[in-house]
C-alpha cells in the first residue's frame, strides 16, 4: 500500500481513496505499473517512487514556510524602524550642520540599520529557500491535476525566481498556471489576492532599485570630498531620499510578505479541494458513469450486482477481469485454501 498524500496514512484501497480522510489519489498519467505484488488487491505500485501519484498534501513544509514569511515580516518592521531613525539623523545634521553629535547619531542609527539589514537577510533568504521547495512541489501537484497545460516545465518553478530579467514576469505565468490548475473543473481560481501579491512584490523591487542608485552617488561624493565640501547638504538631502525610498520599499516588501503568506495558505486550501473532489474531478480518475477497464478498481459505492461489480467482492474492489481469485471471507488467503 502506498501512503496518502493528504495524511501519509496506509490506508489508500484499489479505488484510489484514503480510508482514514477521504482524499482521491491521482495516479500519474503515462506510467507504467511495476511487477504485480504477491498480495492479490494490493494496487500495482509505480516504477519510480514518487510523491502519492505526483499529488503531495503534506502541510508540514507549508506551515513552516507560512512561519517563516511570518519573521521575516515583523524583521522587515525593524528594519523600516531603522530607516527612520537614519532619517532622523540625517534631518537633525541638515537642521543643526555636522558636529561630533550629530555624526554620533548618524553613526549610531546606521549601526542599528546594518543589524536589522543583516537580519532581515537572513530571514528573506531561509524564506526564499522554503519558497522554492514549496512552489515546486504545488507545479508538480498541478501537472497531474492539469498535465500539459503549463507553459513552463517544473524545473521552471524554482530556477525561474533566481534567474535574472525573467523573474520579473516568469514566476507570475508559472504561479497563474498553478491557480488555474488546481482550481475545481468549471470553477474560477481566485486571483485578486494573487495579483496585489505580485503587484507590491515589483513595486517594492523597484523602490530598492532607486534607493540603492541614490545612496551609490551621494555615499561617492561623501566619501570623496566629506562633509566640507559646497555641496554636503545637497548630498546630505540625497542620502534621505535614498532612505526614504528604501523605507517604503520596504514597508511594501512587508505587507507583500503578509500577502504571500495568504497566497501560501489559499493556493494550498485550493489543491486540497482539488484532490477531495473524487474521481470525477480529478483526470485519469473514473467519476460516475464512466466504464472502468478491466482489471482496474471499480469506484467507491457501486451497488452489488451493478455494471463492473464482480461478486464476493466489496464496492470498491477489483473489477471485472482482475487475475486473481475472490478473497476467502473466512480466513486471510484466497477463496479455496
Amino acid at each position: 500500500m502506498y501512503p496518502c498524500g493528504n495524511c501519509r496514512a496506509a490506508a489508500v484501497g484499489p479505488d484510489g481513496r484514503c480510508a482514514a480522510c477521504g482524499a482521491y489519489q491521482q495516479q500519474a498519467a503515462g506510467m507504467a505499473p511495476g511487477p504485480a505484488p504477491a498480495y492479490p488487491y494490493a494496487p500495482a505500485m509505480p516504477a519510480a517512487p514518487m510523491p502519492v501519484g505526483g499529488v503531495d498534501l503534506r502541510r508540514g513544509l507549508r506551515i513552516g514556510l507560512m512561519v517563516a514569511l511570518g519573521v521575516s515580516v515583523a524583521v522587515m518592521l525593524a528594519v523600516v524602524w531603522a530607516g527612520a531613525q537614519t532619517r532622523t539623523a540625517l534631518q537633525d545634521m541638515l537642521d543643526s550642520g555636522v558636529s561630533s553629535t550629530t555624526q554620533g547619531d548618524l553613526e549610531d542609527a546606521q549601526a542599528a540599520a546594518t543589524v536589522t539589514g543583516i537580519l532581515s537577510f537572513l530571514t528573506t533568504a531561509a524564506s526564499a529557500t522554503l519558497w522554492a521547495v514549496w512552489f515546486r512541489r504545488a507545479r508538480i501537484n498541478a501537472e497531474f491535476f492539469a498535465p500539459g497545460s503549463h507553459r513552463f516545465g517544473i524545473g521552471w518553478a524554482a530556477g525561474a525566481w533566481f534567474t535574472p530579467v525573467v523573474n520579473l514576469w516568469f514566476p507570475k505565468q508559472i504561479v497563474n498556471d498553478i491557480y488555474k490548475s488546481s482550481a475545481l473543473p468549471g470553477a474560477r481560481a481566485p486571483k485578486g489576492l494573487l495579483n496585489s501579491w505580485w503587484t507590491l512584490w515589483i513595486a517594492a523591487g523597484v523602490c530598492k532599485v532607486v534607493s540603492a542608485g541614490l545612496s551609490a552617488g551621494a555615499s561617492a561624493r561623501i566619501a570623496a570630498k566629506g562633509y566640507d565640501g559646497s555641496t554636503w547638504r545637497e548630498d546630505i538631502e540625497a542620502l534621505q531620499n535614498s532612505v526614504n525610498v528604501s523605507t517604503f520599499g520596504t514597508l511594501l516588501m512587508a505587507v507583500a510578505g503578509v500577502l504571500a503568506l495568504l497566497v501560501v495558505r489559499q493556493l494550498g486550501g485550493l489543491q486540497e479541494q482539488r484532490a477531495m473532489a473524487g474521481p470525477g474531478g480529478m483526470p485519469g480518475m473514473p467519476g460516475p458513469g464512466m466504464p472502468v477497464a478491466p482489471g482496474g478498481p471499480v469506484p467507491a459505492g457501486v451497488p452489488y450486482g451493478a455494471p463492473g461489480y464482480v461478486p464476493g467482492q466489496q464496492p470498491g474492489g477489483p473489477a471485472a477481469g482482475w487475475p486473481h481469485p475472490p478473497q476467502n471471507p473466512y480466513g486471510s488467503g484466497p477463496a479455496g485454501y
